[in-house]
């Protein structure tokens, strides 16, 4: 069974060098990657998401967004009756991770995260929703 992992930028953070990075990580460990594009809404990548059938939702959140955003996304996808886990990468500060876990963030990976640390993490995810 192949892992698949939908990658996503939400709100208007147009930074998404990142975002190409870690989906070539995950596509190299043999995952198989859909990335939305920039500028995404919350129930986009929800819809999205349901419809590729996904494992897995990773967001990337450069722009400071990261406490409101990924929740709506968790949310969207909640309201569609999905349990998708959603992971968030980028610049969260430490005293945000409660919140972010709290409102149904599976993961989340900072700065100096090792592609080893998110392919593990994911397929961790993934064996325990099965």
């Amino acid at each position: 069974m192949s892992v698949r992992v939908l990658v996503a930028k939400v709100g208007l953070d147009g930074h998404d060098r990142g975002i190409k990075v870690v989906a070539r990580i995950l596509r190299d460990a043999g995952m198989e990657v859909i990335y939305t594009g920039l500028f995404q809404t919350p129930a986009s990548v929800a819809i999205a998401a349901i419809q590729e059938d996904v494992d897995v939702v990773g967001l990337s959140l450069l722009s400071g967004a990261h406490l409101t955003l990924a929740p709506l996304v968790v949310d969207e996808l909640r309201q569609r009756g999905s349990e998708i886990p959603v992971v968030v990468g980028g610049i969260v500060p430490a005293n945000d991770l409660d919140d972010l876990t709290k409102a149904g963030v599976a993961a989340v990976f900072g700065p100096g995260a090792s592609g080893d640390e998110i392919v593990t993490t994911i397929t961790s995810l993934v064996s325990h929703s099965l």
